[in-house]
């Protein structure tokens, strides 16, 4: 069924755009300079860093460039590879599991503990909740990343923080695309893009289809994918700017499996995952609006606001059948001028996320609906406001203060069993100290100290064991302290953070009693723990002939998460996440216009499953190949791309629980060898 018709009667309401921190024109320190942005609404990709580098804390803004010559790039690992802290593993089809500094480390399923959003709209639901699949890796035009407490102003006050994913606009990307690609596992996707500008006018549309058969058993799929915007330049000062985006998904599940059966015969599915006919069919509809106004010298003035209409049909242990609609509204003022003769910046805003879901399952009969087993209707609301300061007590160093505060409520009305529902509130405030030196024009370094605060998701509180009901849970709540540099040092270009936080009350997930059923509880303390390291090297120039080059290209995360002092579970680490992830890559760029670029994806030791520390995946290295030709003269390229090419058996990923046996079916298989190809036209 259709989302247009019942979305499409709220459209002439939607004149606002939901938020975008690092959206907004950058209002630079004077030693970084940078040309008039061409929009006020989507600055360009190096405005948009330079905007991240206003903030203390560790944010990487991905250029398209990165990722949008990779063939058969589906998940959010294709995109996010190379940026450290960030854990992001396939599991199947375009699913992916995401952990930001160990966010939602215990969740296995979905989305907890970052924010989400594209073009500042966001993706998760009120809750925090939320799915990957709606995101088109080809639509982008940069991703941006803001770990933990560095997000608040995207409405995230998370351990984990936000990424926005921004699309193009018809000033970035005038002109036609065509791009078709194919490969392993029936991998077909095309992609039709067009951008124009007339007079103040400019408009950018994305159209891709794709359809995969799947590494394993079950696990198939296709996609639809619009996605478009429409932009007004009222006069120098003000712009507006609509978002419309159509998703049409559908993806079989194939299911967990026991370690020995994810090693020995990984493309096979879990019985019941064929038996029931595992699936998740995602329809969405997003419409919003952003709204800058230039306030004289310094100053600048953002609203918005977004509907979002999502229908999940979910055939698992038992039929799931969601209708989300999510209204989000945010306004910000930033202010740059003079106090006390310094040079001072203010950003204040408020954001606000308001959602209704009308949540029924059923007994699953074959992936048809059987009997009524669960219906109630919930809702979540959660609102924030934040205040953050910079004083330059000199030229090139900042003192940083804030803070944010909130409130969030969640509720669920029981139709079948109303002994079952209930509902919970939750206020929180969270400070931030941070220091901002810029060494050099290109090198900067910073210190920060955050807070953090995540109210539990609407799954979290409502078991989905048939007789669960609403449990009330304690927020989640964090303290972080973090040092880092970033910029260039010569041919190096180099990203570095080390950070600790103690967590109190983090919210795991474990496995319920039945089949596909799962509970969530608060630990006591843990502490979270890591290192980022990415750096870009220049290494040689023209090596083998004039004008050719080498650039190598690396990614290492450490992450150290552990209980503290748990009565059951010591100071046993968390598991999830492996404890070192590293990526690299080395490109040749010859000036005729071919490249070639192998790389290797390497953990040396697996991550634990569970709690007790008594099984865990097992460590690999996995050997990849890209290459590609490009005729920019003619608009023509082309693109291939190989993955796993030793075709080594290993797991991508898991899910949690207590305590694991052999018997234990926590494993995602990784896909083996896989070869991909495309091509793009442009003109």
């Amino acid at each position: 069924m259709s989302v247009v018709p019942r979305a499409c009667w709220a459209a002439p309401l939607v004149v606002l755009a939901a938020p975008a921190w690092a959206q907004a024109p950058a209002e630079l320190p004077s030693v970084l300079v940078t040309a008039p942005a061409p929009s006020l609404t989507v600055p360009t990709n190096e405005q948009a860093r330079l905007r991240a580098w206003l903030s203390p804390g560790n944010n990487t803004v991905v250029p398209a460039s990165d990722f949008q010559d990779r063939a058969g790039a589906t998940t959010l690992r294709d995109v996010l590879e190379f940026v450290p802290g960030v854990f992001t593993q396939p599991k199947w089809g375009e699913d992916s599991r995401l952990s930001i500094r160990g966010s939602g480390v215990a969740r296995g399923f979905h989305l907890r503990g970052v924010r989400l959003t594209q073009d500042g709209i966001p993706v998760n639901q009120a809750d925090g909740s939320g799915d990957f699949q709606e995101l088109d890796p080809l639509t982008f035009q940069r991703v941006e990343v803001f770990r933990g407490g560095n997000a608040f102003a995207l409405g995230a006050n998370t351990l984990g923080g936000a990424i926005n994913f921004v699309t193009p606009t018809g000033r970035d990307r005038q002109g036609s695309m065509v791009r078709l690609e194919a490969g392993s596992f029936g991998l077909f996707r095309g992609q039709l893009a067009h951008g124009v500008v007339s007079g103040p006018f400019d408009g950018a549309i994305s159209i891709t289809g794709a359809r995969q058969d799947g590494y394993r058993r079950n696990s198939g799929g296709d996609s639809a994918r619009v996605n478009m915007n429409l932009g007004w330049r009222v006069n120098d000062d003000i712009e507006t700017r609509l978002f419309f985006t159509y998703n049409s998904i559908r993806q079989d599940i194939p299911g967990s499996l026991t370690r020995a059966a994810a090693l020995s015969n990984p493309r096979q599915a879990a019985a019941a995952n064929v038996a029931l006919r595992y699936a998740r069919n995602i329809e969405s509809l997003r419409l919003g609006s952003r709204t800058a106004v230039r306030l004289g010298e310094g100053g600048l003035l953002e609203f918005g606001g977004s509907y979002v209409h999502r229908r999940l049909d979910h055939p698992i242990f038992q039929v799931i059948d969601n209708r989300n609609d999510d209204v989000n509204l945010f306004a910000r003022v930033t202010l740059d001028g003079r106090l006390g003769g310094l040079r001072n910046r203010v950003v204040m805003g408020v954001n606000a996320a308001m959602g209704d879901v009308d949540n029924r399952r059923f007994v699953n009969l074959s992936g048809r609906r059987g009997a009524l087993t669960f219906s109630a209707r919930e809702t979540a609301t959660t609102l924030d406001a934040y205040v953050e300061n910079s004083l330059y007590v000199l030229d090139n160093l900042a003192l940083v203060t804030g803070i944010s505060g909130g409130q969030a409520r969640r509720e669920s009305s029981n139709r079948l069993n109303p002994a079952l529902s209930g509902s919970g509130d939750w206020s929180f405030a969270n400070p931030r100290l941070g220091v901002l030196w810029q060494a050099t024009p290109g090198l900067q370094a910073y210190g920060n100290v955050t807070w953090s605060t995540e109210p539990p998701t609407l799954s979290d509180l409502v078991s989905l064991v048939p007789l669960g009901g609403f449990q009330l849970l304690k927020p989640q709540r964090a303290t972080t302290i973090e040092l880092g540099v970033r910029g260039e040092v010569g041919p190096v270009n180099i990203e570095a953070a080390i950070w600790h936080a103690w967590l109190r009350n983090e919210i795991q997930l474990f496995q319920g009693p039945t089949a596909g059923s799962s509970f969530a509880m608060n630990a006591g303390r843990t502490i979270h723990q890591g290192a980022e390291l990415a750096a870009t090297w220049r290494a040689a120039q023209s090596l083998v002939t004039a004008q050719d080059s080498v650039v190598l290209r690396g990614a290492y995360s450490f992450s150290d998460f552990r209980f503290d002092g748990d009565p059951t579970f010591r100071d046993n680490r968390l598991p999830g996440v492996p404890r070192h992830v590293l990526r690299a890559e080395a490109r040749y760029n010859h000036p005729a216009g071919w490249w070639v670029a192998p790389n290797v994806d390497y953990v040396p030791e697996g991550l634990f499953v569970d709690n007790a520390n008594t099984t865990r995946t097992n460590s690999y290295a996995l050997m990849g190949l890209r290459a590609g030709f490009e005729l920019p003269e003619r608009g023509i390229s082309v693109f291939v791309e190989g993955r796993n090419l030793l075709d080594r058996r290993y797991i991508s990923s898991a899910s949690v629980t207590p305590v694991a046996t052999a018997s234990s079916a926590l494993f995602e298989p990784g896909f083996g060898r896989a070869v991909f190809a495309g091509t793009t036209f442009r003109f």
